[in-house]
């Protein structure tokens, strides 16, 4: 399996992520007030897991292009270069995005806020800080129902998985050998760990596992374990169907058994995308709702860091809406929905057309520059000689 071939079934799977993410965060951030439906919904099934998905998808998809391409080099100086275009590949593709809407969000703060949704300025200035100087999951644990943290709390995974980005490579070279062993002790650790606040923002691993996935991938074993039952007609979807419903139930308080609970859901992401990897169409067949879904999964990093300010700007305008006498659609939900939906779309487009994919290609661009002017400094050298 080629390291550079899109996997669309992975993109699927972000898409899911995504909406789940979307989903948890309508109560509080879309909708003030209590929504008795999603009450009802969230009581039976809460969809937070999509972030530790996230997590397993980001240790794959890394995995399986770094771990090889660093384990092709002999000398210190190869190690350093794969490190380095490492980094610059993943902080083009990433951080223009997330500082953009940084920026945004403290403007949307100081200008359009006059229903207070966006918070106030000290705290967004702090979270601002943190999301830039990428300590936000830090920032995140120690104001966990203590303070505010501001509008940009769902900084806290993208902090962590920068960190994971910035360590990741480290690992490589220093494990070498051991990484397997290194890994599947960091998912152990944690899996039999009670969870404080803290250590909830440093959950890496279903990142570890999805490590330890690309990893297997390489091996004739990987494709002996093919889920090939999936290919009978809708068993697919039913399994994925079946792996969320248990995952939602697992993620709410009805799940007697939490001190493990995180853990649980780790491996069970990474079943997802163990399945996934193949790349067969197993989850879900081909077709119009899977384009669609695929859609979201390739634009899911701009939803990400764009649904939040879009709920509070829906509320933004129905409080300007009311203050003016006007009909508006608060009591609505639907209505705040199909709002939240519309603008979130709009802007994921633009951001992907216009930033993400931009910046990822100069990235790329710089890199092989980087590469290319190595080699003429190399092969002059070898010539003067």
């Amino acid at each position: 399996m080629s390291n550079e071939k899109r996997i669309m079934d992975i993109e699927l799977l972000r898409g899911i992520a995504v909406l789940g993410v979307l989903f948890h965060h309508l109560q509080d951030s879309l909708f003030a007030a209590a929504v008795p439906l999603l009450q009802a919904i969230t009581l039976y099934g809460q969809p937070w897991w999509g972030v530790d998905l996230f997590f397993a998808i980001s240790g794959f998809v890394i995995a399986r292009s770094l771990i090889p391409a660093m384990r092709r080099c002999t000398t210190r100086q190869e190690y350093w270069q794969q490190t380095r275009n490492f980094w610059l590949r993943r902080a083009f593709r990433l951080l223009p995005s997330a500082w953009l809407w940084l920026a945004l969000m403290l403007l949307a703060c100081l200008f359009l806020n006059r229903s207070g949704a966006f918070g106030t300025l000290h705290a967004n200035l702090q979270a601002t800080l943190a999301g830039v100087a990428q300590y936000a999951n830090f920032r995140f644990a120690d104001s966990f129902y203590r303070y505010e943290y501001g509008t940009s709390f769902v900084y806290w995974s993208l902090s962590l998985e920068e960190q994971f980005y910035l360590l990741f490579p480290l690992m490589i070279v220093l494990f070498r050998k051991h990484l397997v062993w290194a890994l599947l002790a960091l998912v152990a650790v944690q899996l039999f760990t009670l969870r404080t606040p803290i250590l909830m923002v440093v959950r890496t691993d279903a990142l570890a596992l999805g490590v330890l996935l690309a990893m297997w991938s390489t091996q004739p074993s990987y494709l002996r374990w093919e889920p090939t039952f999936l290919r009978r007609p809708w068993a697919g979807v039913a399994a994925l169907i079946a792996v969320s419903l248990l995952l939602g139930f697992m993620a709410t308080d009805r799940f007697t058994f939490t001190h493990y609970r995180i853990g649980v859901i780790a491996v069970l992401c990474a079943v997802l995308v163990w399945i996934a990897s193949y790349n067969r169409d197993y989850l879900l067949p081909r077709g119009v709702f899977k384009h669609l879904m695929t859609w979201i999964g390739s634009r899911s990093y701009g939803i990400y860091l764009i649904h939040i300010p879009a709920y509070l700007l829906v509320r933004e305008f129905i409080f300007r809406l009311q203050a003016a006498g006007l009909p508006s659609p608060a009591g609505h939900p639907i209505l705040m929905l199909l709002m939240a939906g519309g603008l979130i779309v709009l802007l994921s487009e633009l951001n992907y057309r216009f930033i993400e994919m931009p910046m990822r290609n100069r990235g790329a661009s710089l890199v092989k520059r980087l590469g290319t002017s190595r080699t003429a400094v190399s092969s002059s050298g070898a010539t003067s000689c």
